[in-house]
């Protein structure tokens, strides 16, 4: 009697997927990319409490507990490529957003509709360079010989810099060199949201006599707060898992107490060094401060204002 019952819905059920058979195949794209490259091998994280040997393979390793991760806070480097990944994310973040939104602001506020798309376009352009090419333009652009820069300077009456070498100066250059590949990108959410501010809005702030800067201020960034609320909070969950290709291409001897950073200590550990559950552990803490960042600062969110953070 109760399979009885059941049949029906569950035809029904079948029916459905049948008639709508498009949807679940898309669905079932991304679904599977992520059981297949993020949970599958999540299975890999055994190695952060192992010694992973090579002729065992990772379930018979012997454990070794907490050993890895006591390895590396034990490391007089851990502290410093943690701080290097923090301060330059950071430093990236913090830069980013305010110019994305000025972009965005600037952009839609324009009148000419073939300016805004000229504008748009040769901001977004950069976005597309591949990051290789990118390093190979800022050491041409930086060269202690050739580079535009010390041509300038030369100009001047300045001797040559390199720049490259100068780790004081490698967040700088990572960070601004980003900003320039990335804020016409960025800018693209924001601009979607100013998009979709409702028009009577407008039409009160202009009935109060408000001028444009009035009108950026208490109607644009207002109804946007939430948007750039939100980018901020999903940022701060990748403020440790900072790029690898770019940092590790424009390192070298002379910047590397400023350029290492968790991705590239990973990297020369693990497939360098072969020392794999030693790399594990330490993507492990990775994991964990991005995961107590974002909850810390969706938290603070939700106290400051209850739609402003994700959950």
């Amino acid at each position: 009697m109760k399979n009885a019952l059941n049949q029906p819905r569950q035809l029904s059920l079948g029916r459905k997927m049948g008639r709508h058979w498009q949807f679940y195949v898309i669905v079932a794209l991304p679904m599977l990319y992520f059981i297949i490259f993020k949970y599958v091998p999540m299975y890999g994280v055994l190695l952060a409490f192992k010694r992973y040997r090579v002729s065992q393979g990772i379930w018979n390793s012997p454990w070794v507990g907490l050993y890895q991760f006591e390895k590396f806070f034990k490391n007089p480097s851990s502290l410093k490529i943690m701080f290097n990944t923090f301060s330059l994310s950071m430093y990236a973040l913090v830069s980013s957003i305010p110019l994305a939104v000025i972009l965005a602001i600037a952009l839609n506020e324009t009148g000419s509709k073939v300016w805004r798309k000229s504008v748009q376009m040769v901001t977004y352009a950069p976005y597309f360079i591949s990051t290789v090419v990118m390093v190979a333009i800022l050491m041409q652009f930086l060269d202690p010989a050739l580079g535009l820069f010390n041509a300038i300077r030369a100009s001047f009456g300045k001797d040559s810099m390199n720049f490259m070498g100068e780790a004081h100066l490698f967040k700088h250059i990572y960070v601004w060199s980003a900003l320039w590949q990335n804020t016409g990108y960025n800018a693209i959410i924001y601009l979607a949201a100013l998009t979709g501010i409702n028009p009577e809005l407008y039409e009160a702030a202009k009935v109060d006599g408000v001028n444009k800067f009035q009108k950026i201020w208490y109607v644009d960034l207002p109804s946007i707060k939430n948007t750039i609320v939100i980018m901020f909070i999903m940022n701060m969950g990748f403020v440790m898992s900072l790029g690898f290709e770019k940092a590790f291409l424009m390192q070298n001897p002379l910047n590397l107490q400023s350029a290492e950073i968790m991705s590239t200590y990973v990297y020369k550990m693990g497939l360098i060094n072969s020392d794999f559950s030693y790399s594990t552990a330490i993507d492990v803490v990775n994991s964990i401060i991005n995961i107590v960042l974002i909850l810390t600062f969706n938290h603070i969110a939700k106290t400051k204002n209850k739609e402003g953070g994700l959950w």
